[in-house]
């Protein structure tokens, strides 16, 4: 089910508030939430809810069995047997195709043969982020940062969440845990003008301006091998533009829909193209993600205690794993080898004092990067993704305007101009204060009656695939 669908905003939705919000008690509510979560998901395919389930019950047990145990071998054991059933389950699903390609491609390259037959399985939705939620709980059980879940109730609610379970962000048991225990009372107006003006603004970049960019950028990384220097960079800023209004409007929507049920989800965007560098891009894009990164696989690997050489060492590793959690291709294991080279550059440079003293510079050089890893990240083959960057810097020669106008157009490329603007200089959704002021009433009413009625035919949001 869609955030901007009319099923969710007209149906789901508010009935699924009016149940909440008429229950009387913390576990009857989270009880529902669990249900009304469960339901939500199912819509989408119902034969992957009892996995979810499954796997919900057993890193419940899991994690009240090792807080419960004194001994140090039986919780370790019990941590790894959790971490593996939870990679497992994910890697089945995710990877497993993957592998098998990559094995056959090689096979075929040794002139070994086709040995493993060719198997696509269906990813189950979100199972990517309740996953990585479930392995962060598990952990901070184990490290003593984390009190177990109540019971199985509270955990099954947190895991299945609708405003989060499909997309994220990535919420940790430590961010819902208090909460859990202190529920708001009743359904007041500041939690329906907070949860309105995110949820508006939210619905408002996904509908009017990722999925009106959609087209334009699915046309052109359709046609790549056609594009010359400017269509190609059309192509990639459009992207650029296109996730981040995708993503970060999918997130503020789950922020929204969040605060209509009384919790509150932590930031996941904190304009990430403003950046000066490669390692300020990622406490700013997909902060939950970057966070969970750095906490369970970039630090217990030695972080950057050790030498310089050990420190871009632990920074491949970790944003390789990174690129691989994304998807299950060779692009996306690229995408992560650069961002942990690029993580690796700007550490070297700032070691031996290389960075521009300018911040405009830093600022442009740092997304020119961005713009080419997304290629990497949208591009279907490294063929593709190699393509464009030729086109990109030049090496396909240049189009006349003819061409131009018909691969790109002034629409799109008026489009990219003002989304670029707004990327740059505007305030994003965290950053302006929400007053009771009328004027405030009247954008957001007419944000979201704007999007509301661009609401025909919506678009699934990118990161559903990952």
């Amino acid at each position: 089910m869609l955030f901007s669908s009319y099923i969710f905003l007209f149906a789901f939705l508010p009935a699924t508030l009016l149940v909440y919000w008429l229950l009387r008690g913390s576990a009857a509510r989270l009880a529902f939430l669990a249900l009304a979560s469960y339901v939500f998901y199912a819509y989408w395919d119902w034969r992957y809810v009892p996995l979810m389930i499954a796997a919900t019950s057993i890193d419940w047990i899991a994690g009240g069995m090792i807080a419960r145990s004194d001994e140090r071998r039986r919780r370790k054991l019990l941590l790894t047997a959790a971490i593996t059933l939870n990679v497992a389950i994910l890697g089945y699903f995710k990877y497993r195709g993957f592998f098998l390609d990559s094995l056959n491609g090689l096979s075929a390259l040794l002139g070994g043969g086709r040995p493993f037959p060719a198997l696509r399985v269906v990813l189950p939705l979100g199972i990517s982020f309740y996953t990585f939620s479930a392995i962060a709980y598990v952990v901070d059980v184990y490290r003593g940062t984390c009190a177990p879940a109540k019971n199985l109730i509270h955990y099954s609610a947190f895991i299945a969440m609708f405003p989060r379970v499909t997309a994220g962000p990535i919420v940790r048991y430590t961010d819902i845990d208090d909460q859990f225990a202190n529920m708001e009372p009743r359904f007041t107006a500041n939690l329906a003008a907070t949860g309105l003006y995110f949820f508006a603004c939210g619905l408002a970049k996904k509908l009017l301006v990722a999925d009106v960019l959609l087209p334009h950028v699915d046309n052109l990384f359709a046609t790549s091998g056609s594009l010359g220097f400017f269509s190609s960079w059309a192509a990639a800023l459009g992207y650029t533009l296109q996730l981040y209004f995708d993503f970060s409007g999918y997130s503020d929507m789950a922020v929204g829909a969040a605060f209509f049920l009384g919790f509150r989800l932590p930031q996941n965007f904190d304009s990430p193209y403003k950046a000066t560098n490669a390692s300020q891009f990622w406490r700013r894009w997909h902060m939950t993600l970057s966070f969970w990164l750095r906490d369970y696989i970039f630090i217990p690997l030695g972080g950057s205690w050790g030498t310089l050489k050990m420190t871009v060492r632990n920074l491949m590793i970790t944003f390789l794993i990174g690129g691989l959690w994304h998807g299950a291709g060779w692009t996306f294991v690229i995408w992560g080898g650069l961002w942990g080279f690029y993580q690796s550059a700007h550490l070297v440079a700032r070691r031996y004092k290389l960075t521009p003293s300018w911040a405009w510079l830093n600022r442009a050089i740092t997304f020119v990067c961005v713009v080419v890893a997304w290629v990497f990240f949208r591009a279907p083959s490294v063929k593709v993704a190699g393509g464009i960057l030729k086109a990109m810097v030049g090496l396909h020669g240049f189009e006349s305007a003819h061409r131009l106008s018909a691969l790109v157009g002034v629409n799109f490329a008026l489009m990219i101009f003002a989304g670029l603007l707004w990327v740059n200089f505007a305030p994003n959704t965290w950053e302006i204060k929400l007053q009771p002021r009328l004027r405030y009433a009247v954008v957001l009413g007419l944000l979201l009656g704007a999007a509301i009625l661009m609401m025909s035919n919506p678009s699934p949001f990118l990161y559903f695939q990952f």
